[in-house]
């Protein structure tokens, strides 16, 4: 009984010596097995891993493809032409040594500080260029730029241990300040062009509007001479009748054209007339001259 009650405290102790000595090390990540801060073994491979309990412990690291927004860059292509960057990487630990001693204890926090340290001159360096202009930047052609800042960034990022696998540009705007300015040009280049289309086209109405004047002068004036031709034409015909009625019987012709004034003298309210008693206008309203008439109409 006296050997079991200091056999069960040793077996309690050396489980759990045993259980703090061992370790599982997941596909997605890899350990340092430091001993006092200092590194004394790197377990890359997956499954089991020992170290000694109390005395060592055991610092993971991502080993997966790890993604890093870059803070907003402000750059200046050749062109003057301001523009604002917003960026992305995607990295990995290449070496988890390397990556300690660069980062100790600081971890992912201080790597990501650092690496955005790396990026964000980077950027501003290659978008600077010569040669590389705002529309160089907003063409298919930035396929070549993010690649010149991949391999840029990527030989900074050796000393970390890091290694940036791609550094892509999400957006590329113009800065706050300038967007009115921009908008505000780019509304006048549409105003102006609308304003020649209106002027292309009131010259285009004047000219129909000028055609269609001339066509009606032309068609009125072609119909005016038309009818002065028919009513001249009309008035020799009545004349040559007129002319040969009046041969044919010059008294009667005279007494009808006499009826005809009077009708048109005495007609509606114009029935009063002022003239001399002897007047000849109304020589056949005489009972003498009608006398004179009747008789030579039965003769």
């Amino acid at each position: 009984m006296k050997a079991a009650k200091f056999l069960i405290p040793i077996v309690a102790v050396a489980v759990v010596g045993i259980m703090s000595s061992v370790f599982i090390v997941d596909e997605r990540e890899k350990a340092l097995v430091l001993q006092f801060g200092q590194i004394k073994s790197v377990k890359e491979e997956p499954g089991l891993a020992f170290k000694i309990p109390l005395i060592q412990e055991v610092v993971r690291y991502d080993d997966r493809t790890l993604s890093l927004d870059t803070d907003v860059v402000e750059v200046t292509p050749s062109d003057d032409r301001r523009l604002v960057v917003d960026a992305f990487a995607r990295y990995r630990i290449s070496d988890v040594t390397q990556f300690r001693q660069a980062v100790g204890v600081g971890g992912m926090r201080l790597a990501e500080d650092r690496l955005q340290d790396i990026l964000n001159p980077v950027i501003r360096t290659v978008l600077g260029s010569d040669g590389v202009t705002s529309n160089t930047i907003l063409s298919a052609d930035r396929a070549g730029l993010m690649q010149r800042i991949t391999d840029q960034a990527r030989l900074r990022a050796l000393p970390l241990g890091l290694e940036v696998v791609d550094v892509r540009l999400k957006q590329t705007n113009l800065p706050e300040q300038n967007l009115d300015a921009t908008f505000a040009r780019m509304r006048a280049e549409r105003e102006r062009e609308a304003a020649d289309e209106i002027a292309r086209g009131e010259e285009a109405a004047q000219r129909v509007r000028a055609l269609a004047d001339r066509t009606v002068v032309e068609l009125t004036s072609d119909a005016t001479r038309e009818a002065d031709i028919i009513r001249g034409e009309a008035d020799a015909e009545r004349n040559a009748i007129f002319a040969a009625a009046f041969g044919a019987d010059p008294e009667f012709f005279e007494f009808y054209r006499s009826l005809t004034a009077y009708e048109r003298s005495l007609r509606g309210e114009n029935s009063t007339m002022v003239m001399s008693p002897d007047s000849e206008f109304f020589n056949y309203l005489r009972s003498d001259q009608g006398s004179r008439s009747a008789e030579g109409e039965s003769r």
